[in-house]
């Protein structure tokens, strides 16, 4: 039987491990209830696995039966969001948090290849590795998993995962989206401190006024990637928050600035970080100001590796209609911790877009109270893991 077919027989486990999934939702890298259901599953696949991260992430290994091989990473991020849920569907969470960015499909689909492979062991060589992360959203999960061993024992020689959803608007919904070069920007942030002297608004001469100087690092950060990056190249400097003052007639000490920063070349990413700081020291320092910088590098680019992506594609027109497979021209300004696992192994990590339209046709985006996905589409992501990984694993060495 092909993938595909077989793929579908598991689609209804699928449904239910998302909507089950779903009603537990929880952040960071404190996963209990989520790490507990996923490994009941795999307890009942057979599967042997291990827990990583203080017991908030899985790592399982199914081993083939072929014989010895290389081993493939299959990614999915587990945790939710801190957004209380309007979606008015019957499974619906109730505890203040929401999937509302669809990582209970993207753990639903991961235990589809998994319950494929755990019954298709004669089937391939090598091993499958699954790697169930927490914190994507936030502190970040992939590198204390790789610190603590996740893509060792066995080694792994490629990875790859998805993202579902509607990340980025130009994929048909339906279709997946693939890059063989950079597929999601970095994701970096800055907390900038202007001080000034504070002093009586009638009075400004008599101090230095942060705000001021805030307005002219806001304006002179803008002109980076407007006019020191080129034309062609995607990069983003965002202030996002600005906070000072005390009210009407006093001139502040002190004016915060933060924001986020995105590239996507670790080139450039290092040249925005230089040119910010530049930026504020001068500003601050001409008008006998003084400032702090706090710049935290965060995840890096998501680069896909060109030669798995070329196989990965042969692998998805197996299991895919040419017409649902559709190459992004640009790549998208956010940031995923799957850069990390793609460090460590050439991959690919792609898009599927399922977003659900609602009766009206209004189609919600990822961090909406009201974001929801269409789940006929888990069986197009887990064939792709199936297929991918069966065709990877069972290549003859050129």
């Amino acid at each position: 039987m092909e993938v595909m077919e077989e793929v579908k027989l598991i689609h209804s486990d699928m449904i239910r491990w998302r909507r089950d999934l779903h009603q537990i939702p929880e952040l960071n890298l404190e996963l209990p209830k989520t790490v507990k259901y996923v490994t009941k599953e795999l307890d009942k696949m057979g599967i042997v696995y291990t827990t990583l991260v203080n017991g908030n992430a899985v790592v399982a290994v199914i081993r083939g039966e072929k014989g010895e091989g290389k081993t493939i990473g299959l990614r999915a991020d587990m945790d939710a969001l801190p957004i209380p849920e309007e979606t008015g569907l019957e499974f619906a969470s109730k505890n203040g948090c929401m999937h509302a960015c669809g990582h209970d499909g993207h753990t639903a689909m991961l235990l589809g290849a998994a319950k494929y492979f755990s019954t298709h062991r004669k089937e391939f060589r090598g091993n499958v590795k699954l790697l169930f992360q927490p914190g994507e959203e936030y502190p970040g999960g992939a590198l204390p998993m790789i610190e603590e061993g996740a893509t060792e024992n066995p080694h792994v020689d490629a990875v790859m995962g998805l993202h579902e959803g509607i990340i980025s608007e130009e994929v048909p919904v339906g279709s997946i989206g693939y890059r063989d070069s950079c597929m999601m920007a970095s994701m970096d942030r800055f907390l900038i401190k202007i001080i000034g002297k504070g002093c009586h608004g009638a009075y400004p001469q008599m101090g230095v006024d942060p705000i001021l100087l805030a307005s002219e690092v806001v304006l002179a950060l803008q002109g980076i990637v407007s006019r020191e990056i080129k034309a062609t190249e995607p990069a983003i400097v965002s202030v996002c928050r600005i906070q000072g003052g005390y009210c009407q007639n006093i001139i502040p000490d002190v004016v915060e600035l933060e924001g986020t920063v995105r590239a996507t070349n670790e080139s450039t990413r290092k040249f925005l970080a230089e040119r910010i700081e530049s930026i504020v020291k001068n500003i601050t320092a001409a008008a006998r100001g003084s400032y702090e910088l706090e710049y935290d590098f965060k995840y890096p680019v998501v680069m896909n590796d060109k030669k798995f992506t070329q196989e990965f594609l042969k692998s998805a027109r197996k299991v895919l209609k040419e017409e649902q497979i559709y190459q992004m021209e640009a790549p998208v300004l956010g940031g995923e911790d799957m850069a990390y696992f793609l460090q460590k192994a050439p991959g690919t990590f792609f898009f599927l877009s399922n977003p659900k339209r609602y009766a009206d046709g209004t189609i919600y985006p990822h961090h909406n109270p009201k974001f929801d996905i269409d789940e006929e589409c888990f069986v197009l992501g887990a064939a792709l893991f199936v297929q991918t990984a069966l065709d990877f694993l069972n290549k003859e060495e050129e």
